[in-house]
């Protein structure tokens, strides 16, 4: 009887990924042929200032509650990335590891024997799950060209609780589905991820080797995987309404902001609150660095609401 269910909840999940697959593929032809586009992603915003009235205390609280982990994705072609890496951003995680293709001499990673992004993407999600659910509460997944804020983000998740199935990001879209780009990073709830490592689990990697999955992009596979389980892309911005989460280097956001608003370059380019930026080189990642941790501007009559303190022997800057 049992195992009569188990059968029938495998057909059952099957089918429903094998509809959204055919879903998916049907509406990017007929969108793409019509030129119609729907975006139903939703837009989701860091707090407000509200923060400032909360006491000593709950400031605390709430700084040592948000633990996030970073899965950085790399191959032996990222090395001189991957060192950078290491030696910059990643530091101010509570944790953070490197999933590699295979193993690089003098560079620490756990080796994943996959030559697919996609499978390494899904194992690192569920050797970090697995081993790391009563630790950390938020899942932070990219590619070593990213450069990421990690206290922005904790607080653009203030107000967030990770029991919800959160998945958010910088949202795209091909016919009718959204996704959150990987350039930009990937951030997961627990419950998002659990919702994942339960549907490979029960579906056997959820037709990885089937022929439509993939015709798609490892984040593109993700966001179908997830909105089996019901769990839907969702793009974050700032009160203003402009994207945490950029595609692109700094230096790039500014030249377009001065093509698009001359008169209003910086208010036109970024958010301040801004949490990634996308395709840095080495150099560029040590000059991110400076900029956000080591220079310091005296003169300022406000202090931060919240501290989020890097974690006792990580070396942070």
């Amino acid at each position: 009887m049992l195992s009569e269910c188990s059968w029938f909840l495998k057909g059952v999940l099957l089918g429903s990924i094998i509809f959204a697959f055919i879903t998916v593929l049907g509406h990017f032809r007929i969108g793409h042929r019509n030129g119609v586009n729907h975006h139903k992603h939703h837009h989701l915003q860091a707090p407000h200032k509200d923060v400032l009235k909360m006491s000593e205390a709950e400031r605390l609280e709430l700084s040592n509650s948000l633990r996030v982990y970073c899965i950085i994705l790399v191959t032996p072609s990222h090395v001189s990335l991957w060192a950078a890496v290491k030696e910059t951003w990643i530091k101010h995680c509570d944790k953070a590891e490197f999933f590699s293709t295979e193993h690089v001499s003098g560079l620490e990673s756990i080796t994943v024997n996959e030559n697919s992004t996609s499978l390494m993407m899904i194992k690192a999600c569920t050797y970090a799950f697995e081993k790391y659910k009563d630790q950390y509460s938020w899942f932070f997944l990219t590619y070593p060209t990213t450069f990421a804020v990690i206290e922005n983000l904790k607080y653009f998740l203030l107000r967030k609780d990770p029991s919800q199935p959160f998945y958010l990001g910088h949202t795209e879209h091909i016919g009718t589905l959204d996704y959150v780009t990987m350039e930009g990073g990937v951030v997961l709830s627990l419950e998002s991820v659990e919702r994942l490592i339960g549907c490979f689990k029960i579906t056997q990697r959820c037709l990885y080797k089937e022929t439509p999955i993939l015709k798609f992009s490892e984040d593109q596979q993700l966001a179908i995987f997830l909105k089996v389980v019901g769990v839907f892309a969702e793009n974050a911005e700032d009160v203003e309404g402009k994207n945490l989460f950029n595609k692109n280097t700094i230096g790039m956001l500014i030249k377009e902001a001065m093509a698009d608003y001359p008169n209003e370059i910086v208010q036109g380019c970024c958010s301040d609150m801004a949490i990634s930026f996308s395709g840095l080189t080495p150099n560029q990642m040590h000059v991110m660095m400076y900029g956000v941790y080591r220079l310091r501007a005296f003169g300022h009559g406000f202090s931060d609401a919240l501290y989020f303190l890097p974690p006792n022997g990580s070396d942070n800057d």
